[in-house]
């Protein structure tokens, strides 16, 4: 009996342990609800931003009205939320790196968009909009209730809102 119990205690102290030393990119913290370090929290922050910003800009060329609407609103939101997360890390509140580039998946959506004109192109966007903002707010969401630096943990917390209204209207969009 002693065996069991103390084969089923490690199981769930080594299982705890895994989920909180996970990176962020293996998508087990998400899953498990656990909020991101703070490295990978403003990594994938900033390379969300850039891909939003990226995809918007070829959308106000390339989308219909409706479209075009929101991604100038997407390009203007999404600079800001670079700005500001720039300035706490340049200003030494928040301890990380900026990346200089999106990852490898958001480029390859962007290569695809690239290939894409008209109603293909706006579903194609559309669709890469509420994918994109759902992964956002939840990370958002994560960082906001459980992050490790106060003032990124309120900075995520007060920007999760606006991150739910573009996946609205990313959701609205797409239908």
């Amino acid at each position: 009996m002693k065996k069991i119990l103390l084969s089923t205690a490690f199981a769930l102290i080594s299982t705890v342990a895994f989920a909180q030393t996970a990176a962020e990119s293996t998508g087990v913290n998400s899953l498990m609800g656990n909020a991101p370090k703070t490295e990978d929290f403003v990594t994938e922050a900033a390379s969300s931003d850039m891909f939003e910003i990226a995809s918007s800009k070829l959308a106000a060329e390339r989308g219909d009205a409706a479209t075009k609407a929101f991604a100038q609103q997407m390009i203007a939101d999404h600079t800001k939320t670079t700005a500001e997360l720039k300035q706490m890390v340049t200003s030494g509140k928040v301890k990380a790196m900026i990346p200089t580039a999106m990852t490898s998946s958001q480029q390859s959506m962007i290569d695809k968009l690239n290939g894409l004109k008209g109603n293909d192109f706006n579903d194609q966007y559309h669709s890469d909009q509420v994918s994109a903002h759902k992964d956002a707010v939840d990370l958002f969401k994560r960082y906001g209730d459980g992050g490790e630096n106060a003032e990124l943990k309120s900075w995520a917390a007060t920007t999760r809102p606006a991150l739910e209204h573009h996946l609205m209207m990313a959701q609205d969009l797409d239908k």
